[in-house]
């Protein structure tokens, strides 16, 4: 009886909520200016594409074949530009499919939510779902053949065929118990994927969970937690999984106020990184203490013979500070943290002091010591949201040397994140293959010309031209995370 009477009370208290977060949504103030996520290069499109046999500037190496796959929020409906949140639009796929040196099409779909579904006039998608947060944007994976959109904070995964339409929502076929995550990471020798996990509605819990090379949930242990962080990546090492608890928290507040994304900038909460023994318990997590700073995005990281931790990251001074509408970051930094056994404070060393994000690498090589880190420049200069526009540099940076290699792309030019495609198979750990022995390749958007090419540059320089440009004739949305399946 108590926990029924405990559950009509939260319910009618979280109704309640609901109600004035909606009131007060529709009285928010109009932004000085137009919303950044809803215009320029950011500009929703309007229609699913499928273009064939797509113009190629350059040759496409003969041995790339597969696909390219990114996705991002795309809304579909016109949203209020007061209290759009660019992490909340609809979710849209965006691939290209690559074979014997062409480029045999381009298409981009909607992730089918419950939302997008009625707005296209078509039957609600099958399977699973949260019904409170069925939209998945920030990343899209391949496991066990399967591809699969993912997001955080509480949505389960959706799967999608080849050809970017959506098959069904699923909760990894009834094994996940609970939310995932948008940065599974697989550890290239067990063949398993490892995420931190959580979900809005609880605040004391994140989750290490574990998928199977099967496409199945065989972990889901609870790590203890305080204030609702948003932890949005992992890293792993051969024992642990790297817990980020920084202080951007829930926010009561922000919901009541009718802010879609309730996370904010929280200085009270202390800052710390966390060891969870990946085969332990959540409770035998090691803690180390940081100064506040967020990390949307770790590189890799791994274990020395003293037992220490060693992880890359880009990390901000501070997140969610003062933006309602995307992220607000002035300041980031590639950095190498340090855990060492023993100790109780994480060890901070500036590698690289540009602004940049979105850190990938050769992943084959996760869990052991890499020298390359790929990311994407940051405009220096103070905006509100540094993530509205990202610059027109891809950096190299080399953990041996210190060097930083550059492609600059030029004057209106718009990069995402680039992905590392290795030549070589690496699984037999050959000491004669190179690390760098590989392709990157990634979206860049012309502001002028508004249309997009998808770059494949030779990462050992990657100063040298482009071996070959993709020519997408319009804008694809600047969006989150992809990979080459």
């Amino acid at each position: 009886m108590r926990n029924l009477i405990e559950s009509k009370i939260r319910s009618a208290v979280t109704g309640g909520v609901e109600l004035l977060a909606a009131w007060n949504r529709k009285r928010m103030p109009a932004l000085p200016r137009e919303n950044p996520y809803l215009s320029g290069i950011h500009r929703p499109m309007n229609e699913e594409k499928t273009l064939l046999e797509l113009d190629v500037n350059g040759q496409i190496p003969e041995s790339l074949n597969g696909q390219y796959l990114r996705i991002g929020p795309n809304p579909l409906n016109h949203p209020d530009p007061n209290s759009y949140h660019w992490f909340l639009g609809d979710g849209m796929a965006h691939g290209v499919r690559i074979e014997g040196g062409k480029a045999l099409w381009y298409r981009n779909r909607w992730i089918r939510s419950n939302a997008v579904s009625k707005a296209l006039g078509e039957p609600t998608s099958p399977g699973s779902r949260n019904p409170r947060a069925d939209n998945a944007n920030t990343n899209i994976i391949r496991v066990d053949g399967r591809t699969f959109a993912v997001v955080e904070a509480g949505g389960f995964p959706v799967e999608v065929d080849s050809n970017l339409e959506t098959i069904q929502h699923t909760s990894f076929d009834n094994t996940l118990g609970g939310s995932f995550s948008a940065h599974p990471h697989l550890d290239p020798e067990t063949g398993q994927m490892h995420a931190i996990c959580y979900d809005a509605m609880v605040k004391d819990t994140v989750w290490h969970v574990v998928l199977g090379a099967d496409a199945k949930v065989v972990r889901r242990e609870p790590i203890a937690v305080k204030d609702g962080p948003s932890i949005h990546d992992c890293a792993i090492t051969k024992t642990y999984v790297l817990v980020f608890d920084l202080p951007v928290t829930f926010s009561m507040r922000s919901v009541i106020a009718g802010h879609g994304f309730p996370y904010k900038w929280n200085p009270k909460h202390q800052a710390r990184v966390g060891l969870c023994p990946r085969s332990g318990r959540g409770d035998q997590t090691i803690w180390f203490d940081i100064d506040p700073c967020y990390v949307f995005h770790p590189a890799n990281a791994y274990e020395t013979n003293k037992g220490d931790v060693i992880v890359d990251v880009i990390a901000h001074e501070t997140m969610f500070a003062t933006s309602t509408i995307g992220p607000d970051s002035r300041r980031s930094r590639l950095e190498r943290w340090t855990l060492k056994a023993g100790a109780s404070q994480v060890e901070r060393r500036v590698l690289h002091d540009h602004n940049q994000e979105f850190p990938r690498y050769n992943e084959s090589y996760t869990c052991h010591s890499n020298r390359y880190i790929y990311s994407v420049s940051l405009p220096m200069e103070t905006t509100t949201e540094m993530l509205s526009m990202s610059g027109s540099v891809l950096f190299k940076n080399d953990l041996q040397t210190g060097e930083v290699s550059e492609h600059d792309f030029g004057v209106n030019r718009h990069l995402g994140e680039f992905v590392f495609v290795s030549k070589t198979d690496r699984s037999g750990k050959n000491d004669k293959v190179l690390e760098d022995d590989g392709w990157l390749m990634g979206f860049v958007i012309d502001s002028v010309a508004e249309v997009t090419d998808l770059v494949i540059l030779g990462a050992q320089d990657i100063s040298a031209a482009p071996l070959a440009a993709i020519r997408i004739p319009h804008t694809v949305p600047p969006g989150f995370h992809g990979n080459w399946v």
